[in-house]
């Protein structure tokens, strides 16, 4: 954490080095020591200090000056930092100008010059004022700020962005946050131009693309090897297994993900059955546990990077990116988990980004505070989003088709629905319509067996429904279920199509396709079972299968 400033300003070069002196020797532990001789430098400093997030804690200025009076120098500041302290460096002939400032500029000390011993005539009095300060500090936040429209689809997916891939960041809404508005006002961005992410160090991003804002934090989308061992697409709980002993392993790996790691796991609020975690555990923690342990084995994460299509050609896999790149691998896990199934239904459409979301709770719960949500979805995810979200909304509805949540929710979460007063559960209930202008405001809630209908109240609505397989991109000669999730091991003998496309006199190896050295693991398999845990083991065994795979060829 960057420590806050003492600013001190002095033409007379000797003055300035004994109070800079004297500064340094009594503060420096709790405060950086800032000093010049120039207003004009001072001025054009502080307009940085503020970009950058700095905290000043308190202004020193000598009074008679060349270009500017001590007094006017802190009204300029004060316009900039009106918390920092203000004390004035005075003659005696300058004492009426000091006392005129208490009223002008709300000086809180003036000190007479020369204030030795700093021990009895300088220091008590700074003590005084930066205790005062102090005491009404809040530290700001020193990373990344994202302005925009809560209810903006735009300003959503880069909070799901940032909140995915594990940055933190501090969200300022234009519409509710006076913050917000100084921020754009200090680095002249205009409302049009949102939303905008203004970097730790001052540099503003006006409407960025996810690629670009993730270049800009470091992460990495193009390969920087020729040629992989393994290259895993997909860096949910099975993807990132896969990664963890691809490398402990000694494969050169590559993990690829065109959004954030964890998948869906990645934005559970908390995971309380995984073994050997009894508390429970987020998933942001479980991926971020991950990643580094990965990152330790030395596997390289490409991410923002989508797939667009994979070629094998003999013993090497080729794989296409979205912005052209390439990466050479030597065996695939494909490992892109699933989604939410959007509900076909215009009314929720027109409102997605802006009210309704599929998923995100952790990322816009407290966006929801005191106000009424709905859930759609009967599942475990569904469930951890509840009672994430009885944290801050008022009530939680959670609308089901079925009469209740015993065939499709794990019995832990069941009975902590059941015991938390403000979550309630309505079974035979369908979303029929949604309500609102510029964001959803109500739903029409139709009763599956009666066919009445209620228009309610509704801030947020928060969709888990299905499972859809993120396999449409795949367009070579890889077998699919009619779901459309990739068929596996001693299950593609049962599709005409196998004998067509397999040429090897073995049979395919537990979780291979039916393409050789192309193995798939987690949700996207079928016959998965659809928990973090077989997931995590999928990828795991996936790549003992690769090793078998690269020992023949």
């Amino acid at each position: 954490m960057r420590l806050p400033i003492i600013f001190a300003i002095d033409d007379d070069q000797q003055v300035l080095q004994a109070i800079q002196h004297d500064l340094r020797q009594q503060y420096r532990k709790k405060y950086r020591i800032l000093a010049t001789s120039s207003v004009r430098e001072a001025l054009d400093t502080l307009p940085e200090l503020k970009k950058k997030g700095e905290e000043i804690a308190l202004f020193l200025s000598d009074q008679r000056m060349p270009s500017m009076t001590g007094v006017e120098f802190l009204a300029q500041a004060r316009k900039l930092f009106p918390n920092a302290k203000r004390a004035l460096l005075t003659a005696y002939s300058d004492i009426d100008a000091a006392v005129r400032a208490i009223n002008e500029v709300q000086l809180d000390y003036y000190i007479a010059k020369p204030w030795d011993p700093p021990e009895e005539k300088l220091y008590p009095v700074l003590d005084d004022l930066l205790d005062d300060w102090q005491s009404d500090y809040r530290p700001g936040h020193e990373g990344l700020k994202l302005i925009g429209y809560q209810f903006s689809p735009r300003s959503h997916d880069l909070k799901d962005f940032l909140a995915g891939n594990l940055f933190p960041y501090r969200w300022l809404d234009i519409e509710s946050d006076p913050s917000a508005q100084e921020l754009l006002d200090l680095h002249d961005i205009e409302t049009k131009d949102l939303p905008a992410v203004v970097l730790e160090n001052g540099t503003v991003l006006t409407q960025p693309s996810l690629s670009d804002l993730g270049e800009k934090l470091g992460l990495r989308p193009k390969a920087s090897q020729a040629l992989y061992d393994l290259a895993i697409i997909g860096a949910g709980p099975a993807g990132l297994a896969a990664a963890v002993y691809g490398g402990s392993e000694g494969l050169k790996t590559v993990l690829i993900d065109k959004r954030a790691p964890g998948g869906q796991a990645g934005t559970s609020s908390r995971i309380e059955n995984y073994l050997g975690f009894p508390s429970g555990l987020s998933g942001a923690d479980l991926t971020r546990r991950a990643i580094t342990q990965a990152q330790r084995f030395g596997v390289e994460f490409l991410a923002p990077q989508e797939v667009m299509s994979i070629k094998s050609q003999g013993q090497y896999k080729h794989i296409s990116m979205v912005d052209g790149s390439e990466v050479v691998a030597r065996a695939i896990i494909l490992s892109t988990g699933v989604a939410y199934h959007k509900l076909e239904n215009k009314s929720l459409d027109k409102f997605t980004g802006a009210g309704v979301y599929y998923g995100a709770a952790t990322t816009e719960a407290y966006a929801f505070k005191g106000k009424p949500v709905y859930i759609v979805g009967g599942g475990n995810s569904a469930g951890q989003g509840a009672m994430y979200l009885s944290r801050t909304a008022s009530h939680v509805y959670i609308c089901v088709r079925r009469p209740d949540l015993t065939e499709t929710m794990s019995q832990y979460l069941i009975d902590q629905i059941a015991s938390t007063p403000n979550i309630t559960v309505m079974g035979c209930t369908e979303v029929v319509e949604a309500l609102g202008n510029e964001r959803m405001e109500c739903l029409v809630l139709e009763n599956m067996d009666s066919k009445e209908r209620s228009t309610v109240e509704a801030a947020g609505l928060f969709i888990f429904i299905g499972t859809k397989p993120f396999t449409d991109w795949i367009e070579m000669d890889i077998i699919k279920d009619p779901k459309g999730f990739i068929a596996t091991g001693r299950d593609l003998a049962k599709y005409a199509d196998f004998k067509k496309v397999w040429r090897y006199s073995r049979e395919p190896f537990a979780l291979e396709t039916c393409s050789a050295g192309i193995f798939a693991a987690g949700d996207v398999r079928a016959g998965a079972m659809n928990r973090v845990a077989s997931a995590v083991g999928e990828g795991a065994m996936a790549v003992s299968f690769v090793h078998k795979y690269l020992a023949e060829n």
